[in-house]
């Protein structure tokens, strides 16, 4: 999978996730900020992360992400 790809799929699971338009997101995104991130909902996204890419991140990891585009760059690590 390339990155546009990773980058594609992980705005929908946030959209999803945190019941947003992936139209409004991008890798510049933050969670706290722009999403008003609920370690609730990273929960959820970190599972739908696992489930749909099959790459285990750890919550802590991906809660220290600022960005979209920072957790997509922990993902792609994980994928490699």
């Amino acid at each position: 999978m390339d990155r546009k790809e990773l980058e594609s799929q992980i705005i929908e699971m946030v959209a999803k996730c945190y019941s947003v338009d992936a139209a409004n997101l991008s890798m510049e995104t933050t969670f706290k900020d722009d999403l008003k991130g609920a370690s609730v909902l990273m929960v959820g996204l970190v599972s739908e992360i696992e489930n749909e890419l099959d790459a285990l991140i750890a919550l802590q990891d991906a809660a220290a992400c600022a960005t979209i585009g920072e957790l997509v760059d922990k993902v792609e690590e994980e994928l490699q």
